[in-house]
Formats: structure tokens, C-alpha cells, sequence
């Protein structure tokens, strides 16, 4: 270990928590449990065998821990990188009539569109003119919906659910820093009391990398390695930059798309075929409850990247470990966690007049789900909010009286 990575360490060992240890495992947890099942689904629609459906676990673990961890330590911001969801319904949906090899170089044309909007800046001139207000009530529109799933889930188990609930509130009350750590002990408890937790399927295997040729193909660039690259920008690069800015971090948007770009073209031959920035799991590790010290939060994101490294060295296990924990759980840590993050995101969003209704449209948009083109209600939901705002300044512009007589 060189100095540099020595001190880095230290430092992650002086400004980290048990809260934020905890953050980064539940960010963990939500990110693999919430769309591992559409990555199976994914690398299968294209043929891949049990190993080489591995392999993708293997590439997707070690490119989100090792980036989550680079770019958290040198950014000192929490920097948590994910792989492509929308990405993965794509590959699925376009997987008819493509190989694996051109599937793999289908990837590596997205890894280098994704390089070069960060090299040559344009994604950031983007991001630096999407007002403030549409930003947050983007976050929140994308977070409500996990929010909403969590309270809904009372329906099928009211005692998991309701009991997480009444934690969290006292977890408020008397220990607000490790409210959510509270809230997933004791629901993991409720849920074994219950019978909830499945460990029948798990078990210990390890990974190995599986070295997949690109073959090139243009109706694979065209049909997947295009359409990948714009739903992960406009789905999640978009929410994911917001989502930094919005906790009040000034992230250095090329160089973080640059460096998911560059990932995916090292990891796409082995299974990882698209990272990009986090929303949903990294308002996990940007919430107050992951750290009270801003400046110490980025080791929540560290911690989530030593457990991505973790999930990606038993890669075969993983299936079975994360389906030991029922659905109900997940979700109500994930939703309970956010809670503060989307009262927060609403409140920025609509405390300027000038732009509440903007807002709000981005806000309900985003939140209604609705798909258009194969691209999800992220993207929508700031085209929504965007168009409003430009027709009330339009109009504003010309109703505002002159000084000539």
C-alpha cells in the first residue's frame, strides 16, 4: 500500500461512523435488491451462461466499489457509482437478434460516448443550466415513488412495516444520527421473529471474471450501444449530478462522467456495461443521517463501495443472499431512509415563487413513471418542467408594461 492510499484510509478511519457505515450498507443492499434480477434477466437475453452471468456480477461489483471509493477519497464528496438500470431494460429489449460479443462492443461504444461528454465538457454545460429548483423537485420525484412503495407494503406485512416505522420515529426522537442503522437492526430482527428471512439459497461461491470478445455489429452500436448511452445519461446522470448539487456539494461533473466512462470501457468485456452516477442510493449516503458532518459524509459512499467489492467477489452467492431479505424490508429501510432527503428536495423546490409550478410539474412527472420512447420519467419530468418554466417567462416577458408612452 503506497503512502497516499495509506493516509486516504486513515483519514476514512478518523471522519467515519457507525451511521455511516450503516448508510453505506443499506445503499448497498437497496441498489443490488431493487434490479438484480433485470441485470440476470439482461445478460441471459443475450445467451450468456451461468459463469458468464457471473462475470457480470463480478464487473458490475468491482466497478461500483472501486469508483464509489476513488472518487469519494478524492473528491471528498459522496460520490456513490451505480450500474445502468434503464441500461439493463435496454439491453434486454434489444437483445433479439444480437449476440454477446456485439453486445460487448455495443458497450464499449456507450463507455466511450460517456468519456467524452466529460472530456469535452458538455454534459456539464448542461447541468449548469438546469435551475436549482428543477433539479431538487427532480430528486424528490425519483425518491417518492421508493417512499410511497414503502408505505404500501404495509398492505402485505403490517406488522414488519408499521413496527419500522414507530423505530424510526423513536429512532428520531432519541438517537437521530443512527435512526435508519435502528430501523434495520430491529426490522431484521422483526422479520426473522416472523419467519421472513429466507436462507435457504444462500451460499458461499466465489467469482471469476469472464473474459468476453467485442465483436462489431452496427445495428448493435445502433439498436443498444446508442439507446444505452441515452437513457444513462438522461435517467441517471442527470438525477444522479442533481442529486449531489442538491445536498449542497459542488461535484466535478466531467471528470465524474469521464471516469464512468472510462470504467465502462475497461469492465464492459467481462459484464460491465454501463456506470454512472447513483440517485436513488446516493441520497442514502448524502442524508444527514449518514453523517451530521458534511464534510465527513463522503465515507458513507466509501462504505458502500467496500461493500459493492464485497458482493462482487461472491458473485454467485449474491442472488441467494439478497433474497434472503423480503421485499417489505428493503423497501421500508430504503423509503424511511429518504424521508428527509425528499422533504428537503420539495422545500427547495418550491420555495421560489417564480418557479413552484415548474417544479411541481417536474415533481409529478417524474413521479407518475410514465416511460415515452424507452426513456424513463426522469428525463420527461425535466423536459416538463423545463418547457413550463420557459412559457412563464415567456409570457412575463411580454406582459411586462415598457416605459413608452
Amino acid at each position: 500500500m503506497t503512502q497516499r492510499a495509506a493516509t486516504a484510509w486513515a483519514a476514512v478511519a478518523r471522519d467515519t461512523s457507525p451511521a455511516a457505515v450503516a448508510a453505506g450498507f443499506v445503499a448497498t443492499l437497496v441498489g443490488f435488491t431493487s434490479t438484480i434480477a433485470l441485470i440476470f434477466h439482461a445478460a441471459r437475453s443475450l445467451g450468456g451462461t451461468p459463469d458468464q452471468v457471473t462475470s457480470w456480477v463480478f464487473a458490475l461489483g468491482l466497478g461500483m466499489g472501486l469508483a464509489s471509493i476513488g472518487l469519494s477519497l478524492w473528491t471528498r464528496i459522496p460520490v456513490l457509482v451505480t450500474w445502468s438500470t434503464p441500461g439493463a431494460a435496454v439491453i434486454a429489449s434489444a437483445a433479439t437478434g444480437v449476440s454477446l460479443n456485439e453486445a460487448v462492443g455495443a458497450f464499449l461504444v456507450c463507455g466511450v460516448l460517456m468519456w467524452l461528454s466529460g472530456v469535452t465538457g458538455w454534459f456539464a454545460r448542461v447541468m449548469d443550466r438546469i435551475p436549482l429548483a428543477l433539479a431538487a423537485s427532480l430528486l424528490a420525484g425519483i425518491l417518492a415513488k421508493f417512499a410511497l412503495l414503502s408505505f404500501a407494503g404495509a398492505t402485505a406485512q403490517p406488522t414488519l412495516v408499521i413496527s419500522m416505522l414507530l423505530i424510526y420515529l423513536a429512532g428520531k426522537r432519541l438517537w437521530p444520527r443512527y435512526a435508519v442503522l435502528g430501523v434495520l437492526v430491529c426490522g431484521t430482527a422483526v422479520a426473522a421473529w416472523q419467519g421472513l428471512l429466507d436462507t435457504s439459497q444462500m451460499s458461499v461461491q466465489f467469482a471469476q471474471p469472464v473474459w468476453i470478445t467485442p465483436a462489431w455489429s452496427w445495428q448493435a452500436v445502433l439498436g443498444m450501444g446508442l439507446p444505452l448511452f441515452i437513457v444513462t445519461m438522461a435517467s441517471q446522470a442527470v438525477p444522479g449530478v442533481s442529486a449531489i448539487r442538491v445536498m449542497g456539494y459542488t461535484p466535478p461533473v466531467s471528470a465524474l462522467m469521464s471516469w464512468s466512462g472510462l470504467v465502462t470501457v475497461l469492465l464492459a468485456p467481462f459484464g460491465g456495461y454501463a456506470f454512472n452516477l447513483a440517485a436513488i442510493t446516493a441520497a442514502i449516503v448524502l442524508n444527514p443521517h449518514a453523517h451530521a458532518d458534511p464534510a465527513r459524509r463522503y465515507t458513507a459512499a466509501v462504505w458502500a463501495g467496500v461493500f459493492y467489492l464485497m458482493m462482487a467477489l461472491l458473485g454467485g452467492a449474491v442472488a441467494g443472499l439478497l433474497a434472503a431479505f423480503p421485499a417489505e424490508l428493503i423497501m421500508g429501510v430504503a423509503g424511511l431512509a429518504l424521508l428527509g432527503t425528499i422533504a428537503n428536495g420539495l422545500a427547495t423546490s418550491l420555495a421560489a415563487p417564480a418557479t413552484r409550478e415548474a417544479a411541481i410539474v417536474t415533481f409529478l412527472v417524474t413521479l407518475s413513471g410514465v416511460t415515452l420512447l424507452g426513456v424513463g420519467s426522469a428525463f420527461w419530468g425535466l423536459v416538463a418542467g423545463a418547457l413550463t418554466l420557459f412559457v412563464e417567462h415567456y409570457r412575463a416577458r411580454h406582459n411586462e408594461p415598457t416605459d413608452t408612452p
